[in-house]
């Protein structure tokens, strides 16, 4: 069976006249690297759910890409992360939202999946729980980054000076990172984690950890979007795509098309999402100004890139 893997690190954040040369050298090279960790795993004949994981924690870890240590702020300026993943295999799937102290919420999401009868855990007991199962908790230093907490005074002085939530910009929309891989059992897998976006409501929930909307795996498809949260839960993207597949017969592209280019714009959404179907066709539709996004498919071509 061949192999492929897919990642993105967000949607519509990237303007090229806010990019340095050296900037963008290491967000190219972030993103490979998470390529590559999870590519180590696949290659040595392990399980697509394994790979999606490592791919995110590497991102997770990575200040520049909103998940993890380099989350935004909300509008109380403390953050609140979310998670989630699938196995397409079983349709199990574990995912987590208003995460302050997890270093790694994608991991927090698999422990949901495997250690308790639930899919979903939300703030204080997910933190708790996380704890609990020992993984790696932190002060609310390790996440604050200056470009965050810019980002946040900047958009909290907007909405102050009169601006309303639909003229919020791109930039400050979108922030998601997320993956999915077939492996060579012809499994598939989907994970997804984020900070959100900069200034939303304290307690506010995304579409990350709604399985469907932002994340979805069975035996047909992997899926992992990013971009506007709301528009992906108002039409179930993630599964819409499977969706197309499984009862229209629609192959990965158009599945994808029909939602980024039709569904998504129908409500007013921005952003793209990632998929890999049964056979290692990968693909990468986004209906804003870039997106952060690598992949191998199965005949091993690899693409990293984040303008068209």
């Amino acid at each position: 069976m061949p192999i492929a893997l897919a990642l993105h690190g967000g949607a519509g954040t990237i303007r090229a006249a806010d990019l340095t040369p050296e900037l963008e050298a290491e967000l190219m090279a972030g993103l490979s690297a998470a390529l590559d960790s999870g590519l180590s795993i696949l290659h040595a004949g392990g399980a697509a759910l394994d790979a999606v994981q490592a791919t995110v924690t590497v991102l997770e870890d990575h200040p520049l890409f909103n998940a993890g240590r380099g989350a935004v702020f909300n509008d109380q300026g403390f953050i609140e992360m979310e998670a989630a993943i699938m196995d397409g295999a079983l349709r199990t799937a574990g995912s987590v939202t208003g995460v302050r102290r997890t270093r790694n919420p994608v991991q927090l999401a698999r422990l949901v999946m495997a250690h308790t009868p639930h899919v979903t855990l939300g703030f204080e007991a997910a933190d708790a729980f996380a704890a609990k199962m020992g993984l790696p908790q932190a002060a609310p230093e390790y996440f604050h980054t200056s470009k965050r907490w810019d980002a946040l005074q900047s958009e909290l002085a907007r909405l102050r000076a009169g601006g309303s939530d639909a003229d919020v910009s791109e930039q400050v929309k979108h922030g998601t990172v997320g993956a999915v891989a077939l492996d060579a059992a012809g499994h598939l897998a989907a994970a997804t984690s984020t900070g959100g976006r900069t200034a939303k409501m304290a307690g506010r929930i995304g579409d990350t950890p709604v399985i469907g909307a932002g994340t979805w795996a069975d035996d047909l498809v992997a899926v992992s979007g990013t971009g506007h949260g709301e528009s992906f839960i108002r039409c179930c993207a993630a599964h819409e795509v499977a969706s197309r597949m499984r009862y229209m017969g629609q192959p990965l592209s158009d599945a994808c098309d029909e939602v980024v280019y039709g569904q998504l714009l129908e409500l007013g959404g921005s952003g793209g999402l990632i998929a890999v179907d049964w056979e290692g066709h990968v693909t990468l539709p986004f209906n804003c100004e870039g997106m952060y996004r690598a992949a191998v498919d199965a005949n091993g071509e690899r693409m990293v890139a984040i303008y068209r």
